[in-house]
């Protein structure tokens, strides 16, 4: 008989982790259309809030949502990464090593993407200011394909659906070990702010979002790579 199932990851968790992932994956979509670049803003605008609500989330969150409880060093995630290979993989009901890697360099990258990409469309630091949001984003890419393979492994070796954990915020595990609240209203909250802020938008967004306000550079630069 198997584990029984316990509450691992809450309702605001959940829906960060899915806001982001949508975001993302707009916002990447959107990258080189001139037609979209309010949608592209827009949700690079998102995704900054969303990560300045998961760091606060990871202080004063439940349980596996706190950075405490996934902060490992080298020697860990190495010691991890051995075990994967062995006829006992070592388990972790919260986020395992690697997997908190992967979570620090998304949350890192995402600021600094969406940090060189405001100064980008803001007309600040010129054409290098360019090529650094073009490579965090890249970057920042290339650690999601990473995580999306460690998650379908973890799932293999683990004999567990971690996709579905991060759906219904449910895993086998003892009795005990789970978190009890689910913080609706938190996670409702995110939600609002969130939709609200699309709706609202661009008329209220703090950049110059709306045509007329764009700077003459961004004018031109849309114009040369029509041209290209």
């Amino acid at each position: 008989m198997g584990k029984p199932s316990v509450l691992v990851w809450d309702l605001p968790t959940r829906v960060f982790h899915w806001l982001l992932a949508a975001s993302f994956v707009g916002a990447f979509a959107t990258a080189e259309s001139e037609r979209l670049r309010d949608v592209h803003v827009l949700l690079g605008y998102t995704m900054l809030g969303l990560v300045a609500f998961r760091l606060l989330w990871g202080v004063i969150g439940t349980r596996y949502a706190r950075f405490s409880s996934f902060t490992f060093g080298p020697r860990s995630v190495l010691a991890y990464l051995k075990s994967l290979f062995t006829r006992s993989p070592r388990h972790h009901l919260g986020h395992n090593p690697a997997g908190s890697w992967a979570i620090y360099a998304l949350l890192a990258l995402t600021v600094l993407a969406g940090a060189t990409g405001y100064a980008t469309y803001n007309d600040i630091g010129g054409g290098w200011m360019e090529e650094a949001h073009e490579a965090a984003a890249n970057a920042l890419l290339a650690v999601v394909i990473v995580h999306i393979a460690g998650v379908f492994v973890s799932s293999l070796l683990h004999r567990e659906n971690l996709v579905r954990a991060m759906v219904t915020g449910t895993k086998p595990g003892n009795p005990g070990d789970g978190i009890r609240f689910r913080h609706r209203i938190v996670a409702a909250d995110l939600l609002l702010a969130v939709v609200g802020f699309w709706v609202a938008s661009p008329d209220n967004l703090p950049s110059p979002l709306n045509g007329p306000a764009q700077t003459a550079a961004v004018r031109e630069h849309a114009a040369e790579r029509r041209y290209d």
